[in-house]
């Protein structure tokens, strides 16, 4: 069965770091795109990095500059390095995969103190 486990998140002051996994069993990620998606408390779910057609990788003006993503096919992995984070950071992160329908990871929670 497809799955995407998410690992990594935690609790940071604002200005640090972290960095999120998301590893795939059951499938390989080469030649699919990983998108990533957050939800803060009381919000709806934002996508926040996306890979369009071209492959190009596209990061929304909120986490632009500070979060990159990073494919490791021998590990069948992909990493979301965060860096500078904000108390506005704070959410449960997910990445998703999207195959005839999405697949999702279970989710990360990640909490950034002031």
């Amino acid at each position: 069965e497809a799955q995407l486990v998410e690992t990594g998140g935690g609790a940071v002051q604002a200005g640090g770091s972290l960095r999120l996994s998301c590893a795939a069993s059951g499938f390989s990620l080469d030649g699919y795109a990983v998108d990533w998606f957050r939800q803060a408390p009381g919000k709806e779910r934002e996508r926040i990095i996306y890979v369009t057609g071209d492959d190009i990788t596209n990061y929304v003006d909120s986490v632009k500059g500070r979060f990159t993503i990073v494919t490791d096919n021998a590990r069948n992995t992909v990493y979301l390095q965060m860096n500078n984070l904000k108390p506005e950071d704070t959410a449960v992160y997910y990445c998703a995969t999207y195959s005839s329908r999405w697949y999702w990871g279970q989710g990360t929670q990640v909490t950034v103190s002031s």
